[in-house]
């Protein structure tokens, strides 16, 4: 399961069933959960603790030191669930003292080609993130969002539940849940009622949400007004009350 020329530090905790490719590196402190496949010329290092069943393709770089200037060498961490596909190239970087000293990736998620999580970013489940995609610093990105190609994440930016990008968008505000954008940098241009559909909610549901987007984006009226008109509806809808949540989270402003 390990081939003779991967380097595995004693320190490393891997399941008996883990496979490690040729030439791939596993630092001290890192741990692996069963079934987790790590391809060849894979590099995974720091504290990083990965769970059961991932696969990890060749060439991609995990747990290493973060690209933030203020970081010098604090102990950070990485933690990644299960059932995740890391593809070649990828890089996911620790967290940082100045944050929580941790970036933490949830289960089901698809990484293509290329793509970069920075240090201290929360990214959630069954997520897709196409390739060629950087989410910088502090992101955090909700449950089923999925990202376009080459999209470009702002530090600190919060992306929704269900959300969807654009190829190449420029992100630099928040999305809302369910909201897709697009462009550089993005705007919004509605909100993922197919992916509803596809996920079996009622027409009644979907209605509501509409309802909603046009309040926030289409009414002309400030975000604190927009809340006061969907307030009431909320109770009846939990939905609605995931967007609205997200409305009210936002600090950098929402994408219009």
């Amino acid at each position: 399961m390990i081939h003779a020329t991967a380097i595995i530090d004693p320190s490393a905790r891997l399941d008996s069933s883990v496979e490690v490719g040729p030439y791939s590196i596993i630092g001290a402190d890192v741990e692996i959960g069963a079934g987790t496949k790590i391809g060849p010329h894979v590099v995974v290092r720091g504290m990083t603790r990965i769970g059961a069943n991932n696969r990890i393709f060749q060439f991609a770089s995990v747990g290493e030191d973060c690209q933030d200037k203020k970081y010098h060498g604090e102990p950070t961490r990485l933690e990644i669930g299960d059932d995740n596909v890391i593809r070649e190239y990828c890089s996911i970087h620790r967290g940082t003292a100045q944050d929580q000293a941790l970036t933490r990736i949830g289960s089901r998620n698809l990484f293509m080609t290329g793509v970069h999580i920075a240090h201290d970013c929360v990214i959630g489940n069954d997520i897709i993130v196409a390739t060629g995609s950087g989410i910088s610093g502090h992101v955090e990105v909700g449950d089923g969002v999925i990202l376009g190609g080459m999209t470009g994440v702002h530090q600190f930016c919060k992306i929704g539940p269900y959300a969807m990008t654009a190829g190449c968008s420029l992100v630099v505000k928040d999305i809302p849940a369910y909201v897709m954008v697009g462009g550089n940098p993005a705007s919004a241009h509605g909100m993922n009622f197919e992916g509803m559909r596809r996920r079996g909610w009622t027409p009644e549901v979907i209605n509501t949400l509409r309802r909603a987007y046009k309040t926030v984006y289409r009414e002309g009226l400030t975000l604190e007004n927009a809340l006061l008109a969907l307030e009431p509806e909320t109770a009846g809808c939990p939905e609605l009350l995931v967007f609205v949540e997200t409305l009210k989270a936002s600090q950098r402003g929402i994408t219009r």
